[in-house]
């Protein structure tokens, strides 16, 4: 994350080595489909245009005066995830896109709003300025806020970056500003376009994964220097990965205890639920095969199909390393909420309670302060919760090498672990990846040997 010298050479060796993550999110849809945010005032959308101009942020090759300036080269990225933003209206008008909005009958999926709300800055045509186009998909003012306030200002004296916050900039540097926003689109939210429902997956729609720092470096088109440290401070991994955890529990659990995503027709709305607890092989034979393992941290009757409850999974472990006046009690409304689930409780309630909860959690992790031995002790908390042979829930199995490879770049970028050292780690990484690439053909014993291997790698590394 920081953009010169070793780590930018450590961050490229980083971007092709990770052929495992890209082709994991090629599956979960994160490549070709990066959703958006859509408006929540009354300010104009300029539009990408007004910000590409060649003294802006659309140079061919940035020099890094102030910015790069190759801002808008890097969104439209052809190849790479960092171009995903962009290629997401596109992505619509595919074959995929097509037969999903067909199988729904929603029309021409580039029209239906059920698409656009995170396929495209979706905006009323009343907030649509000159030289805004829907086509351009996941534009700048998607993530950084409608423009027309600041646009003309941020970048000349005497404006400042809080400044431009008052006028309306989004300040993305705050991990919880920045997780509402990508969640709103990553998990969903309840404005128009911004829920994906059991039947969009049905149709073909991409499980949807998140993790906030991991997403927010492949997106990433700005050098932390020590331009942007004095005026944002310096982002660390383990805030953004665990304020990231909490909001993502906060968001689910919030729409969840919401009636009117409660049911789709006669079902309950099986998008909050883990997809692989229904969805494995089904086997008519004389030898029984479990279609899950029970889980003691999920008090639920055997059969019943389980909350997805990877963030939670993740929150819980490294809760009493991270704020440990809050773990005991997010820990118990966590299986106040499954035991809910399961009929002893009102489940909704029960939701509401664990919101509260990730909420509170979230502010805390925001708030206080990091070492390089936070990041040690979660990496370790984390693998000695995934490897444990009960461990074989595949959603959770992706987020904890999500964690253990954003955490290892976050060590490399403060200069805790070396390039050199970290490279050699990699492989294994990339292995663990490997064993989680289809859902289908999920390895759970791999997947545990391989995070293993890593993480003791790391430790060692203290």
């Amino acid at each position: 994350m920081i953009g010169s010298g070793p780590v930018r050479e450590w961050l490229a060796r980083l971007t092709g080595a990770r052929a495992g993550i890209i082709r994991l999110f090629a599956v979960l849809g994160l490549v070709a489909i990066y959703p958006a945010a859509t408006a929540s005032s009354n300010a104009t959308f300029e539009g990408v245009a007004s910000c590409a101009g060649s003294t802006c942020h659309g140079r061919a090759e940035g020099n890094g005066a102030v910015v790069r300036q190759d801002e808008i080269a890097t969104w439209q990225e052809p190849s790479s995830a960092s171009g995903a933003h962009s290629r997401a209206y596109a992505v619509l008008a595919g074959r995929r896109g097509q037969q999903i909005a067909s199988s729904l009958g929603l029309g021409s999926a580039t029209q239906a709003p059920e698409c656009l709300g995170c396929h495209s800055t979706f905006v009323p045509s009343s907030q649509r300025g000159a030289r805004f186009q829907l086509s351009d998909g996941v534009g700048c003012e998607s993530c950084h806020g409608a423009a027309e306030g600041w646009l003309a200002t941020h970048y000349a004296r005497p404006a400042t970056h809080a400044s431009n916050v008052a006028d309306g900039l989004t300040p993305l540097e705050n991990p919880q500003v920045r997780a509402n926003v990508c969640l709103d689109c990553h998990y969903g939210s309840t404005k128009t376009g911004q829920f994906v429902t059991h039947s969009m997956m049905a149709a073909g729609h991409p499980r949807v994964s998140f993790e906030l720092d991991l997403f927010s470096a492949l997106q990433q088109h700005h050098n932390v220097d020590a331009d942007y440290t004095r005026r944002k401070r310096r982002p660390d991994a383990v805030r953004f990965w665990a304020v990231g955890q909490a909001e993502a529990v906060k968001r689910a659990t919030s729409l969840f205890a919401q009636p009117k995503f409660a049911m789709e027709g006669v079902f309950p709305q099986y998008y909050f639920f883990d997809c692989h607890s229904c969805h494995r092989e089904i086997q008519d034979s004389s030898q029984r095969r479990l279609t899950f393992e029970e889980n003691p941290a999920r008090p639920i009757p055997f059969g019943n199909a389980p909350f997805n409850d990877e963030n939670i999974i993740m929150l819980s472990a490294v809760a009493g390393a991270l704020v440990p006046g809050q773990a005991d009690s997010f820990r118990s409304a966590s299986r106040d909420f499954h035991a809910a689930l399961g009929g002893r409780g009102n489940p909704r309630s029960a939701a509401q309670e664990l919101s509260a909860r990730a909420g509170a959690l979230s502010n805390a992790l925001s708030q206080r302060a990091y070492i390089d031995a936070d990041a040690f002790k979660v990496i370790g908390i984390i693998s000695d919760t995934a490897i444990r042979s009960r461990f074989t829930d595949y959603s959770g199995s992706v987020q904890a090498v999500m964690a253990i490879d954003t955490l290892l770049n976050g060590l490399v970028t403060n200069g805790r672990i070396t390039a050199g050292a970290a490279a050699g780690i990699r492989s294994n990484i990339n292995k663990a990846y490997s064993a989680v690439e289809e859902p289908n053909a999920y390895r759970p014993a791999d997947f545990r040997t391989a995070l293993a291997s890593a993480t003791t790698a790391i430790r060692r590394l203290q």
